[in-house]
């Protein structure tokens, strides 16, 4: 079963969401804190950032088993660069990652 809470944060509502045994947090929440009609955006370019692409890339390496580790090398190879862009959607099919999910157009990252 899943269950959701709201979580209000500096005046906007964040879900945290549980499914199964795994707590959840929006993304999208978070990055419509910045810009409310450009959220994807926001999360594109948190995405960019070299520090962002160790930080979600050492947590797959710890806790997926199925997490490609080569493209995950060469994504943060090239993070950082102006010619750089990088989508959640793109992070999960490049490196099978698990830390993602989407669902309603919302971003969901494992916060457990």
């Amino acid at each position: 079963m899943t269950k959701s809470k709201i979580l209000n944060i500096k005046g906007t509502d964040v879900i945290l969401f549980k499914h199964e045994s795994e707590d959840f947090i929006s993304l999208t929440d978070i990055a419509r804190y910045r810009d409310a009609e450009r959220s994807d955006y926001i999360l594109q370019n948190w995405l960019r950032n070299r520090n962002t692409i160790e930080f979600i890339g050492l947590w797959e390496l710890f806790n997926n088993p199925g997490f490609n580790s080569i493209e995950f090398d060469g994504i943060k190879n090239m993070s950082g660069s102006n010619s750089f862009s990088l989508t959640p959607k793109r992070w999960i099919e490049k490196t099978n990652a698990k830390n993602y999910f989407k669902s309603r157009e919302i971003w969901w990252y494992f916060c457990s």
